[in-house]
């Protein structure tokens, strides 16, 4: 039996965002719209809408829906925007992302997972603004920079130095950093040429690969 996916995704949205605290309702919308079943394995779509992350292959994992909700809200994004994805997986993050920005430039290590996403993202008609490059995403893509939002979604042992000079002023990154099995989620701000950064969660994300990464 094939599960009714629309109202999975609404019992999602209101169990576990909204009564997380989750209130942009740009990115509530997003949430709803997008079948996440449609980056998830076969094998495991009837798990999709669970309240956690779902291997998706090549050791790496598509996000709790709550943690890429929570990353897509802390962006504060309007529309007008350029935004880096790094660690496109899937191509799910980069699908909520497109929802909210006016483009998304996807950065994944692995060529299998950027053939997935481009594949997900073509089938789903929801990468008409999103690009999806192979590359080391811990080292951004400085052909589209700057951007005014960067979301990490993989844990860095420190916030990469060349993220940093690749966000644009204003704009706001967001990133796990910590050790391979427990990370702060840190929100970092350029403002006036100055950055500031704040903790908003406590987090587990898989880590990030890459020079700046984990090797």
């Amino acid at each position: 039996m094939i599960p009714d996916w629309p109202s999975e995704r609404r019992r999602m949205v209101d169990r576990q965002l909204r009564k997380r605290g989750i209130r942009d309702p740009r990115v509530l919308d997003a949430m709803l719209a997008i079948p996440r079943e449609e980056f998830v394995p076969h094998d495991c779509r009837v798990c999709s809408y669970r309240d956690e992350p779902l291997q998706i292959g090549y050791g790496q994992t598509i996000s709790q829906p709550y943690m890429t909700a929570l990353m897509a809200e802390l962006l504060e994004l309007i529309g007008t925007e350029t935004v880096l994805d790094v660690g496109g997986g899937s191509g799910y993050h980069a699908a909520v992302l497109g929802q909210l920005a006016a483009r998304v430039i996807s950065v994944e290590i692995i060529p299998a997972l950027v053939r997935q996403a481009e594949q997900n993202l073509l089938r789903t008609g929801l990468g008409g603004n999103v690009s999806v490059v192979c590359g080391d995403g811990s080292q951004g893509w400085p052909d589209a920079a700057p951007y005014a939002g960067i979301s990490v979604a993989a844990a860095a042992p420190d916030i990469p130095e060349a993220l940093l000079a690749q966000l644009g002023d204003p704009g706001t990154l967001v990133i796990p950093v910590g050790d391979r099995r427990d990370q702060e989620l840190r929100v970092v701000v350029k403002s006036g040429g100055v950055v500031s950064e704040r903790v908003a969660t406590f987090c587990r994300i898989v880590p990030l690969r890459g020079d700046a990464g984990w090797r």
